[in-house]
């Protein structure tokens, strides 16, 4: 009984979704409304819903108020950068939809975090005259780096809170990160002639040795640089290539010009990271502060004096945060269901239960968990939270070398999270017309597929 109280907001969530009668605010109110007696059955002894609910509630508002920020922040520096042409769609060309959906979503989300590299992907997609469910899937292909996303503070947290270094952590859970590039190749190119686009024999040669080489970059930089800035070398690199062979510039300092206000935003937030100790509000001790340094806050102080260059910049500023009023309002349900599921103990309970279930199989089902808790949360933060050190235990139970069910979780945890529920459902917001989170998912159901494989894989051939 205490299983199936457990599993009911999810299965319902999951189930509204799936038969696409319920938008995702619907879908989410009745899963908090389920959550309430999963909550209940799950709480440690002594613990009520009335202290408990309150107190998540508030935590899950701070979440949020830090994704906000940043996603508001990234709707103002897209406006700000919005090329005057973009009124007339560019030609969808694969070499251009490749480039702005893998290296260039890649390397703002590895500088940025919090799903803004899909943000900007999806707008370079819709600026081609690209819309609907393949879009967002597309867009989706930019998170697929999430455990190194905003400089990592995912893998930061679960390697705390396991007691391992992060960087081992993050080395780990690069090998099926770099298997699982190249294995992207042709879902990219389904989804490239789903938009009406077909990908020649010489384009998808390319692009899969750009992929191969940035799965090589992941691996091998472990090496020789910190994790935290992994992401943002090895994307930076294959986008340079990538832009390049997209669009070869005729005019070198145009093309400068161009990359200027994306030059800028990154060595903003580089430099921001770079100040120690930078006053910052952390009213939870355990949840991230928020600095005066914040990705958030960088964004801002970035786009503002862009947006102010632009013709009509205060109604450039009102369009963006228009356009974020319905993506902040599905986050802000999303968020507080992966807290209070998570929080309450719901999360662990469900893979404390499956583990027990599956006795000498629970090798197969590291991954599967790992992908769940990113799927749910939202985020490799919360997935991590939740459950990194119920695998640590797991991988402890099945005789496993320390760092590698944890590694493994973070990989799966952070493709669980770049599939989400609520990061699917903003992008799905932000996209409009009526584009649906099942829709897809259905497109993207391979990818899912990929991480359970080789995630799985790691762990067979390196225990």
């Amino acid at each position: 009984m205490t299983l199936l109280l457990q599993a009911a907001p999810l299965l319902a969530l999951l189930a509204l979704l799936g038969s696409g009668r319920a938008g995702p605010l619907l879908a989410c109110g009745v899963a908090l409304a389920l959550a309430l007696p999963a909550i209940a059955v799950s709480l440690p002894e002594g613990a009520t819903l009335a202290g408990f609910l309150p107190a998540e509630t508030l935590r899950a508002l701070w979440l949020a108020l830090q994704v906000v920020a940043i996603i508001t922040g990234g709707l103002l520096f897209q406006a700000a950068v919005a090329r005057d042409a973009d009124t007339a769609p560019r030609l969808p060309t694969p070499a251009r939809i490749f480039a702005a959906t893998l290296p260039l979503g890649c390397f703002l989300e590895s500088v940025t975090g919090f799903a803004i590299g899909g943000i900007f992907a999806l707008a370079a997609l819709r600026a081609m005259g690209i819309g609907g469910a393949v879009a967002v899937a597309l867009s989706v292909q930019a998170l697929v780096l999430v455990p190194w996303g905003g400089l990592g503070p995912g893998t930061l947290l679960g390697a705390t809170m396991t007691g391992l270094p992060p960087h081992e952590v993050a080395r780990i859970s690069a090998i099926p990160t770099a298997l699982w590039m190249p294995c992207l190749a042709p879902l990219l190119w389904a989804l490239q002639a789903r938009a009406g686009v077909v990908v020649p024999a010489r384009e998808k040669a390319m692009q899969a040795l750009m992929l191969a080489v940035l799965g090589a970059l992941m691996l091998g930089l472990h090496w020789v640089l910190p994790f935290e800035v992994i992401g943002v070398v090895a994307t930076g690199l294959v986008l340079l290539w990538a832009l390049w062979r997209a669009d070869p510039p005729r005019d070198p300092g145009a093309a400068l010009r161009s990359a200027g206000p994306y030059l800028v935003l990154a060595a903003a937030l580089l430099a921001s990271r770079a100040i120690p100790g930078a006053p910052a509000w952390q009213p939870f001790a355990e949840l991230p502060a928020f600095p005066l340094t914040h990705v958030g806050l960088v964004l801002w102080a970035v786009a503002l004096p862009l947006l102010a260059l632009r013709p009509r910049p205060v109604s450039g500023f009102a369009g963006a945060l228009r356009r974020s009023g319905r993506p902040i309002a599905v986050l802000l349900l999303y968020v507080l269901l992966g807290r209070w599921l998570a929080g309450g103990g719901v999360a662990a309970g469900l893979a404390e239960a499956m583990a027990a279930a599956a006795g000498g199989t629970a090798l197969f089902l590291v991954a599967p968990l790992g992908l769940l808790a990113g799927f749910v949360t939202g985020s490799n933060v919360g997935g991590n939270a939740a459950l990194m050190p119920v695998q640590q235990a797991l991988g402890a139970t099945l005789g496993l070398p320390s760092l590698l069910v944890p590694g493994v979780q973070n990989f799966a945890s952070g493709a669980g999270a770049g599939m989400s529920i609520a990061v699917v459902a903003m992008l799905c917001a932000i996209a409009g017309g009526g584009t649906r989170p099942t829709q897809v998912w259905r497109l993207v159901w391979p990818s899912m597929l990929m991480v359970l494989a080789l995630g799985t894989a790691t762990l067979w051939v390196l225990s």
